[in-house]
């Protein structure tokens, strides 16, 4: 589980709702997110997925030290020969411009030709864009009791109403990990989920496209069963799988495929065999006896995901995680960043979105 949450301070505010005015009416006239490939037969639907073979490329940026989201991607992208598909980003339920307001400025920036990935969280996060994951849970009870509809819900939902082109959205990623941290239980995260959705659809929030997103540890396979809020309201289906090896002291090091088919097959069997899969966050942690290995790790996913067909979106976990050097599960250097440079470049994740 890695669970890093930041996002970029606020603009000033005037400028942030004529841009995201002006993006919405823009979206509204167009009517559709377009792509801009070399196979227009691969346009995605309106859930996102494309139809043809292949999938979306995508990452988790972390933030520099002055908060700018911009910075560290453009950097990243040039690392890596490429835009990116998708950006993922996390906010609390704060309200404050700081980490509570989706759709930030940089967001919006990105978002010109880049797909937005926004994960957001039933907490308030206790010190500034949760540098230490200390938090304080709202609840999922109250969350769909409808005690935080009119103060925090609703003002999010017309921001991403506003800004009028089609995005991911996790609400509470990795959420069988929530109840030992005291979110509730999973009668009430489905309960939440689903007025969360009713909510939106409410409020005409049309441009929302609902991830699912559990861990993928089959430890946790009846209880993963119990979260699901049903096929009506989700979307995607994503998971959070890595080869984490010596960083939680494994003895075995899983290649790509081994680290990713056995939860993609269990959701397959036993959640829907219909709904798209996102891998919402993966990466690999290094073997330093054995530097190339995560090399090799990300050169062969190209050749695993055309047997993973419902994987249509494939989004790097860039940061490191508690633990030390065993824990870095960048591909910011080294045989890391080639193997990923690599993988990005194979045809299969060179599909294109709008702006290209």
């Amino acid at each position: 589980m890695t669970r890093g949450h930041a996002a970029p301070p606020p603009r000033r505010a005037p400028m942030m709702a004529i841009a995201l005015a002006a993006v919405g009416a823009l979206a509204a006239a167009l009517g559709v997110w377009s792509t801009q490939g070399s196979d227009d037969r691969c346009r995605p639907d309106r859930k996102l997925v494309l139809p043809c073979d292949g999938a979306w490329w995508g990452a988790y940026i972390p933030y520099d030290e002055d908060s700018s989201l911009t910075r560290p991607v453009y950097a990243f992208e040039r690392k890596i020969g490429r835009k990116l598909d998708v950006i993922y980003t996390y906010h609390d339920m704060s309200g404050n411009p700081t980490d509570g307001e989706l759709l930030t400025p940089d967001e919006v920036e990105l978002g010109e030709d880049r797909l937005l990935m926004l994960a957001w969280e039933s907490t308030v996060w206790k010190e500034k864009h949760h540098a230490n994951w200390s938090e304080t849970q709202l609840g999922w009870k109250n969350i769909a009791s409808g005690k935080y509809d009119t103060s925090i819900i609703d003002p999010q939902a017309r921001r991403l109403k506003a800004y009028g082109k089609r995005v991911f959205f996790s609400f509470d990623q990795e959420t069988d990990m929530r109840i030992k941290e005291g979110a509730g239980t999973p009668e009430e995260y489905v309960a939440a989920y689903r007025h969360l959705r009713d909510r939106f659809e409410r409020l005409g929030v049309r441009n929302v496209v609902w991830v699912w997103t559990v861990s993928g540890y089959l430890g946790n396979a009846d209880l993963m069963k119990a979260l699901y809020p049903g096929d009506r309201y989700v979307d995607w289906i994503g998971m959070d799988q890595y080869n984490y090896y010596q960083c939680h002291k494994s003895p075995n090091w899983l290649d790509f495929e081994s680290s990713q088919r056995p939860t993609y097959d269990w959701l397959r069997t036993n959640i829907s065999a219909n709904k798209p899969i996102m891998l919402a966050e993966f990466a690999t942690a290094p073997d330093p006896t054995r530097p190339d290995r995560q090399r090799d790790w990300y050169t062969a996913i190209p050749r695993v995901a055309p047997t993973l067909p419902r994987a249509k979106a494939y989004v790097h976990w860039n940061r490191p995680v508690p633990g030390g050097p065993a824990c870095d599960l960048t591909v910011n250097s080294g045989p890391a960043l080639d193997g990923y440079r690599s993988a990005g470049l194979d045809p299969y994740f060179r599909r294109g979105v709008a702006g290209r």
